[in-house]
């Protein structure tokens, strides 16, 4: 089965689920199909047999899946420890990494204070009838060459600053949570909806100034100048959007924030196509409750009434319902 497909089925079981109430029940259901419609539980015990597995196999193969889902939610489970202890391990180095940039200052500042050491010498040196035309030489030297070289040095084009690449720098910042940060704009998601910030020029304030065209498919943001229109951001995107439920508007003098709302219930490893895609096993895939409609909403408070119930050693929802029957004229 390939990854992903097994989603497919979940309106079908979450509709079982809710008709059962409970885990056990679910799996009874799940059992007791193979037991009824299948041969899972027959065993092969000759070697004409074409139906049935081998002793044992049947478990086998239950295990076998039990652990490799077991196996997986383990995995997400240290990956949450993981991003929280590197979260807190960058909050504690951020004093540190200020230090030592200051620190890296310090050859620099020491050639500019040593430089004109030596240029002095000559002037102290100097004397009788060829000390002014010896003055004026070193001199016009330092003058010159140590201030140049100082200039030199402070003078350096810094570039621009480097973008963040990894995923842990990306979930730090709210405008790049699940998403990335990309030389022109900045997009996250969640798992209905995706984000994009395209930042402005400062002069930029009015909505007017903007112009952004948006298709299910594609993405066009521009500003308007005295010289004509200047793209910023230009595209397609990776997946479908709803253009019914998305939107933009304009933070004056900042950026154009874009709110698209996704065609289908998924993931996206990248907004534009063209662009570095990231590793959605390094997100956090978790939904948010504001995602979950109605009926998922009643089976999961369902669940976990009767979970507590049954911590307690108290009757369980089905059981309640049973007992209202029974009781009831």
């Amino acid at each position: 089965m390939e990854p992903g497909a097994a989603e497919l089925y979940d309106q079908a079981l979450l509709g079982i689920l809710q008709h059962v109430g409970n885990v056990q029940d679910f799996l009874r259901v799940l059992f007791g199909f193979l037991y009824r419609k299948t041969d899972f539980y027959r065993l092969l015990r000759h070697p004409s047999d074409r139906m049935g597995f081998p002793p044992g196999a049947a478990q086998a193969l239950v295990l076998q899946v039990f652990r490799t889902f077991d196996h997986m939610a383990r995995q997400d489970d240290e990956k949450r420890r993981r991003e929280l202890e590197e979260k807190m391990r960058g909050e504690a180095e951020a004093q540190p990494t200020v230090e030592a940039s200051t620190e890296a200052l310090g050859p620099q500042a020491a050639l500019r204070e040593e430089t004109p050491g030596p240029q002095a010498a000559p002037r102290e040196e100097a004397s009788g009838p060829q000390a002014a035309p010896q003055e004026e030489a070193p001199g016009s030297r330092e003058d010159t060459e140590p201030l140049g070289a100082a200039a030199g040095l402070a003078e350096a084009p810094m570039g621009p600053p480097a973008l963040p690449k990894g995923q842990e720098q990306f979930q730090r910042n709210p405008d790049s949570y699940n998403g990335a940060v990309r030389e022109n704009y900045v997009w996250s998601q969640d798992y209905t909806d995706l984000e994009l910030k395209v930042p402005v020029p400062g002069h930029v304030v009015k909505g007017r100034q903007v112009s952004v065209a948006l298709s299910s498919s594609s993405i066009r943001v521009a500003v308007l100048e005295e010289t004509g229109e200047r793209v910023l951001v230009e595209g397609k995107f990776t997946h479908k959007v709803n253009t019914e439920g998305s939107v933009w508007s304009l933070e004056p003098g900042k950026c154009v924030l874009v709110s698209l709302s996704k065609a289908g219930e998924y993931w996206w490893s990248a907004a534009l196509e063209g662009e570095e895609h990231i590793d959605i096993d390094r997100i956090n895939k978790e939904r948010s409750m504001a995602t979950v409609d109605d009926e998922e909403h009643a089976v999961l408070d369902r669940l976990t009434f009767d979970y507590h119930q049954k911590l307690q050693g108290r009757p369980q929802s089905h059981e309640l319902t049973r007992r209202q029957q029974w009781t009831s004229p």
